[in-house]
């Protein structure tokens, strides 16, 4: 199957923190960082997903903030450090790079976000991911 988004990130499931409707899935991605994704219980089931169970965390590149320094004090659970390695900007928005340990991200911002950010090839950020925007897929 091939898939739009962008952002496929090799990992393994670490943890799944089974509530009413929803799981907590910990994964630790290929470089080391970990991640987190809240899935519907039926998405463990269906993947069956335990400790241990290869996949990829999907996150769609519109998906992913950016930040130039970690947050705190902030609800959303994975914040992921990097390096910018090309941005390209269009009319109003810009498509950034990232090299993390764990392979590429790309995140799609403004065009002002990126300007006022000063992100340019080179430069230390923080890509931030709602929990609630990662999916998983097994290999």
């Amino acid at each position: 199957m091939t898939l739009s988004i962008r952002n496929q990130l090799p990992g393994t499931v670490t943890a799944v923190n089974p509530g009413e409707v929803m799981a907590i899935v910990g994964v630790r991605l290929t470089g080391g960082q970990a991640l987190t994704a809240a899935i519907t219980l039926d998405a463990v089931t269906d993947l069956g997903l335990t400790p241990g169970t290869a996949v990829r965390a999907l996150v769609k590149a519109t998906e992913v903030s950016l930040a130039t320094a970690r947050a705190d004090n902030l609800s959303i659970r994975n914040q992921l450090p990097g390096t910018v390695t090309e941005v390209t900007a269009g009319g109003a928005m810009a498509s950034v790079k990232i090299a993390l340990e764990a392979g590429e991200l790309t995140s799609v911002i403004t065009k002002e976000a990126a300007t006022d950010l000063g992100l340019t090839a080179g430069s230390a950020v923080v890509a931030l991911i709602k929990s609630t925007e990662v999916s998983l897929a097994t290999t």
